[in-house]
């Protein structure tokens, strides 16, 4: 195939995905809706204890959890245990600034899905929570074992499915305009957000001096193509994103689609850089929040580039050659770490206990129960 034709080829497959949510997913949803809560319970129980630990399953519940439970052959044990490295491999606190600059504010670029965000009232209202949530199920996912069957990444991540749908039928409920913006969190827009947390991080840690191998890059896609699976996203939409060019050919395809900015979007970055700004200030760089609202900015415009952090009202800053200065450190400490087995794997020791110490201080933040309500 052509690289036109593989282009025009992507190009219909996402225009068609517009109009496509989570078919399983959202069955489930309206099969809880009709049985009410003792079908929730049966579906938490079946996801912890396997579907064979459930009797009289009713149709949905089995459906989606025999997908869930069948591991495609294509995912392998030790595959994934090198992606998990990947990404244990780099610090927490430039984890939390790619997932918060690098990740958080592509995503709200997209009209769709910054209106839906709204919709629910949680990122502009509770947006540290929302950041809590969100870095606690990066976390869950990327720490060992997390994504094997029934570990917390894996159960976090199908909870997170079922939230999707959730919200799906909410904004379908209340009137959302599917006509001109396809299906409430449709499948262009969870490989969108499946690429902000692949494509974007990735990019945004490389432009902090945090680089990675061609093998450690095919490693975290692999990995994340099974967070995929899990999501409920299209295989035809991710299964051939092996590598980071692929996955910027895919963005941009997308890109595409999205449309700009808007005020939503413009909200939703105003509240996440104020959290940011607050969380660096107290516990990670403990500089004055004005001197920190400055770095911010300027990580992100060394991240996002200009013309998306004028669009996005994100602050000017005088501040970006001292970002660049940071990415010159990350990439020389980087260089001596793989130049030491024994030094590589204190840092990634470290690196795990800091994620395991983060996921104890935000127990109880997450909100899937009250998302799945009816």
């Amino acid at each position: 195939m052509t690289p036109q034709a593989a282009a025009d080829e992507r190009k219909a497959l996402i225009e068609r995905s517009l109009h496509v949510g989570d078919p399983l997913a959202d069955a489930v949803i309206a099969e809880m809706d009709a049985l009410g809560a003792s079908a929730r319970v049966l579906f938490n129980q079946g996801l912890e204890k396997g579907l064979s630990s459930l009797q009289d399953v009713p149709p949905a519940i089995a459906a989606l959890l025999r997908e869930v439970q069948t591991v495609p052959d294509w995912v392998d044990a030790g595959k994934l245990a090198k992606g998990e490295t990947g990404y244990l491999s780099v610090e927490v606190q430039w984890t939390q600034i790619a997932l918060a600059l690098g990740s958080l504010l592509p995503e709200y670029s997209t009209p769709r899905i910054a209106g839906v965000l709204v919709g629910t009232r949680r990122l502009v209202d509770i947006t540290q929570r929302r950041l809590q949530e969100t870095g606690k199920w990066l976390n869950s996912v990327a720490l060992p074992g997390g994504m094997l069957l029934g570990g917390a990444g894996y159960l976090d991540t199908v909870q997170v499915r079922l939230m999707h749908a959730r919200v799906r039928k909410t904004q379908l409920k209340h009137g959302y305009d599917t006509e001109a913006l396809g299906t409430p969190i449709n499948q262009v827009d969870l490989v969108r957000t499946w690429l902000d947390f692949t494509y974007s991080p990735l990019e945004a840690l490389q432009k902090l001096g945090i680089t990675f191998t061609d093998d450690e890059m095919a490693d975290l896609y692999g990995y994340w193509q099974y967070v995929a699976y899990l999501l409920g996203v299209d295989p035809a939409l991710y299964r051939s994103i092996n590598n980071h060019q692929q996955a910027g050919e895919w963005y941009a395809a997308i890109e595409e689609v999205s449309g700009a900015p808007d005020e939503n979007s413009i909200a939703l970055t105003a509240a996440t850089i104020e959290v940011l700004t607050a969380m660096l200030s107290q516990l990670t760089f403990k500089t004055p929040l004005p001197l920190t609202q400055d770095l911010v900015a300027a990580f992100a415009r060394r991240i996002l580039g200009d013309d998306l952090c004028d669009r996005l009202g994100v602050g000017q800053s005088e501040l970006v050659a001292l970002v660049d200065l940071f990415a010159q450190g990350n990439r020389q400490s980087r260089r001596w770490l793989r130049m030491s087995d024994e030094a590589w794997q204190q840092a990634l020791k470290e690196n795990i206990e800091a994620r395991r110490f983060l996921i104890s201080l935000t127990e109880g933040t997450t909100v899937y129960e009250q998302n799945l309500a009816a």
